[in-house]
């Protein structure tokens, strides 16, 4: 069975927020780039998403110019790579019929945010019948505000707010709620490690 790696939303956007501070996994493009080194040896397809929000005004808004991979990572030649404006990586875009077409089965999800633009990616691939592996710390996203929270709080308001989930719980509750259900979860280290011994 074929299988492709999914780059979720690993972009500049994310660096231009004063959130990005608070970010769980700085490190997340150059732990990225190993596993997208590891499916490459493997022969698997890598497939970068970048999420836009045209007319928004805001970092992901493509006029901002701020719709870009972070470096190091940079598509190879004849990797595709798909534009969404939708959380998950499905819906706004051509991905359904691009993974049909290269008879893909099976799903390595990476990228920002770990419970948003992946998880909700993670769910749907699953409903739609593919063997997803979800690879927990090859994905990063911030703490979460309270909702009742003001929603101009800055980030030292929200690190020091005692109802802010933070980023560690949010990864937590992500992994207990795909493990079984959704998705297979694994660790960096196992993924690439499992591509050298297959590669």
């Amino acid at each position: 069975m074929n299988r492709a790696l999914l780059v979720i939303d690993v972009q500049d956007s994310f660096r231009k927020q004063p959130l990005w501070q608070a970010i769980s996994n700085p490190r997340i493009a150059e732990d990225v780039s190993r596993l997208v080194d590891a499916a490459r040896a493997a022969g698997d397809l890598v497939i970068w998403i970048l999420h836009t929000e045209p007319g928004s005004n805001s970092v992901f808004d493509p006029a901002s110019g701020f719709i870009r991979l972070i470096e190091p990572l940079a598509p190879a030649d004849g990797e595709p790579v798909l534009t969404k404006t939708s959380i998950n990586a499905f819906t706004t875009t051509n991905l359904q019929q691009l993974l049909v077409s290269r008879g893909i089965g099976q799903l390595t999800i990476c990228g920002i945010r770990t419970e948003q633009c992946c998880e909700t990616t993670a769910r749907i691939a699953s409903d739609l019948g593919y063997e997803v592996t979800f690879v927990i710390d090859a994905t990063a996203t911030h703490p979460i505000r309270h909702r009742d929270a003001p929603a101009d709080q800055s980030v030292a308001e929200l690190l020091t707010d005692p109802r802010t989930l933070p980023a560690g719980a949010v990864i937590e509750r992500t992994e207990y709620a795909l493990a079984g259900r959704f998705a297979s979860i694994a660790t960096l280290a196992e993924v690439t490690e499992t591509a050298i011994l297959t590669g």
